[in-house]
Order: structure tokens, then sequence, then C-alpha cells
């Protein structure tokens, strides 16, 4: 069967990713802070394997690349990533935050992506996921604010229309997703989709991507976002 590694799987999206995978017969391969105090991500059924990772911190990554040694890795989910402090206006920027979104939401993936690109690449799959947001699409930001996460994100689709390149010649697939605005902690109670339905719409779009949509952008509804 094949196997999937999956960071921030502790809760919201990443704990019904991992659900959903492992229900399907999947090896999951679990990344989160504290394995000890996941709980849910604890009880799942299936063939499951806990890791200790902080996304942002490289001694994690390259234990989690230990551990798995040349075990192929039919999918790379990079699902971690913070938001920063909402609706913060110009001039009251906290710079040393703002850092801190950008390294967990554009470095921490990258490193993850080319720590294990040999897994993925031996693989049959050899598919590589980033959750990103509409939110780092310049041609729909009609809003403004939310600068750190903004960035971040647009920041990230640049770096996996890099990686789509540097790894097409190895027929890995690398894909940006937008999970929609989801009822997690992130998305808060407000937002207009649950869980299950942007996991279930963003598995279905992994599922059909072949290695011409290498760098492309969808939503979870398999729609194409403008850059």
């Amino acid at each position: 069967m094949p196997t999937a590694v999956i960071t921030g799987a502790n809760r919201g999206l990443g704990l019904e990713f991992a659900r959903v995978y492992l229900a399907e017969g999947w090896t999951v391969h679990a990344g989160c802070r504290h394995p000890t105090k996941a709980d849910a991500l604890r009880k799942l059924k299936g063939d499951l394997h806990i890791h200790p990772l902080d996304v942002d911190d490289p001694k994690d990554v390259k234990a989690l690349g230990k551990s798995l040694g040349s075990e192929p890795v039919d999918l790379l989910l990079n699902n971690a990533g913070i938001f920063g402090k909402r609706d913060v206006k110009l001039g009251q920027l906290d710079y040393d935050e703002f850092q801190q979104v950008l390294k967990t939401n554009v470095v921490a993936p990258m490193r993850l992506a080319e720590a294990l690109a040999d897994n993925v690449a031996h693989s049959r799959q050899k598919k590589m996921a980033f959750v990103t947001s509409r939110m780092g699409s310049i041609g729909m930001n009609s809003a403004g604010g939310q600068v750190a996460y903004r960035t971040s994100k647009s920041a990230l689709n640049m770096a996996v229309s890099c990686l789509a390149l540097d790894l097409k010649s190895r027929g890995v697939t690398c894909l940006l997703v937008h999970p929609g605005w989801v009822k997690t902690d992130m998305g808060g109670p407000g937002a207009a989709i649950e869980i299950p339905e942007s996991i279930a719409g963003m598995k279905k779009v992994i599922d059909k991507v072949v290695p011409g949509d290498t760098g492309k952008f969808f939503d979870y509804q398999g729609q194409a976002i403008p850059w």
C-alpha cells in the first residue's frame, strides 16, 4: 500500500488527512510537536507511525529522514502552518513574528521537501502537496492586510513553483492546494466549511493530479487559482 508523510497531524486538517488515508489502508507517518499529547491522533486505527516533529527544528526534520531511511513516500503532505497575529495595522507590524510566520510557512515545508525528495522520487505516486491559501494569490488580493500570512503563502507558492521545476526530471508532481475557509483553530467557528468537506475535496484533487499538473495552484474543489 502507499505511504504518506503528513505534518501538523495532531489536529485540524492534518488529523483528518491522517484519518482518511489510514482508512484507505495507507501507511501514515504523522508528524507533530508533542506526540504524547496527541490523544486524537494516537487513537486513529491503521498503520500509523507518529514522529516528534517541530517543522521549524532542523534536527527533527533530520531525525524524521533518518527514521524513514530509504522507505518510498508516495505523498509528502506539508500541512503544518501558522497565521500569526490578526488584523495588525500598518505601522504596528511585529517583525519578529513576521519572520516566524515566514520560517514556519515557507522555510519549514521546503526543508522537509528537500529532506524527503529521494523518498518521494523512489515511490510509485511521487507526489508532494502543500497546503497554501488563496490569501497568497497576488491576483486575488483586493483587501490587503494580514501581511505576514499573505506574504508567507505567496512565498510558499513561488518556492513550490521552483521545486516543481527542479524535481520534474525525477517525475515528482508538486501541488499547491487551498483548503477553503475551514472551521479549524485557524479558520475560526464562523468559517464556511467543515473539516471533512475540505479534506475530501483536497484529497480528490491530490488523487487526480498527473505529472503535467506539477507546480499548479488549485482550491479544494479543483478550481485553478490565479497567482
